[in-house]
């Protein structure tokens, strides 16, 4: 599995770039799942259904299952969150696992960036990030390097960028390990 990490500001079109990649890696022959960070309180049961019922009355984790999918909920409460590291080895071995989100966390990005936000790159503050995907013509060449880019339409370019920078897992692990250990 290899790991790479979607980074940018909110509006900059990270998960609709996702939803664009996902099908492009999948022609190529390769297995995708995302890993997304979201706020703190996100509900994916609806109150008054079972699954929501049991979580509340105190279940520590519900699975819920059906022909189609699976689900598990776990509950934290109280209990500090996951790391990345935690949450990528619950994960089932994909080709290339995309993150969206953990914008602090040292693994590869490419940093997704939209013109019409007006918010400042991500880029060069990140050095985890390795290309840029971004309306914003010819981006890399704004920092006086020459990052890799891809167009936010360019689909098939940003895919281009995932297969080269996205990282094998074990070594994402351990630059994560790593940064942590440094705390």
């Amino acid at each position: 599995m290899r790991v790479i990490g979607l980074a940018g500001w909110s509006g900059a079109g990270k998960t609709t770039l996702i939803v664009k990649l996902i099908p492009a890696l999948q022609a190529r022959g390769l297995s995708v799942s995302t890993l997304k960070h979201a706020h703190h309180h996100f509900e994916i049961d609806q109150p008054g259904k079972d699954s929501f019922r049991h979580r509340e009355a105190g279940a520590h984790e519900v699975l819920i299952a059906s022909s189609n999918r699976f689900a598990l909920l776990h509950e934290l409460r109280g209990a500090p969150e996951p790391s990345l590291a935690t949450l990528i080895g619950k994960l089932e071995p994909v080709d290339i696992l995309i993150i969206e989100g953990f914008r602090q966390e040292p693994h590869a990005k490419l940093e997704v960036h939209r013109a019409a936000n007006a918010k400042p790159f991500l880029f060069p503050d990140d050095t985890n990030i390795k290309a840029l995907v971004s309306d914003a013509p010819e981006a890399g060449a704004l920092f006086g390097t020459r990052l890799p880019y891809a167009h936010l339409d360019a689909i098939e370019s940003a895919v281009d960028l995932i297969l080269k920078f996205a990282t094998p897992v074990a070594d994402t692990l351990r630059q994560l390990s790593a940064t942590r250990q440094m705390e």
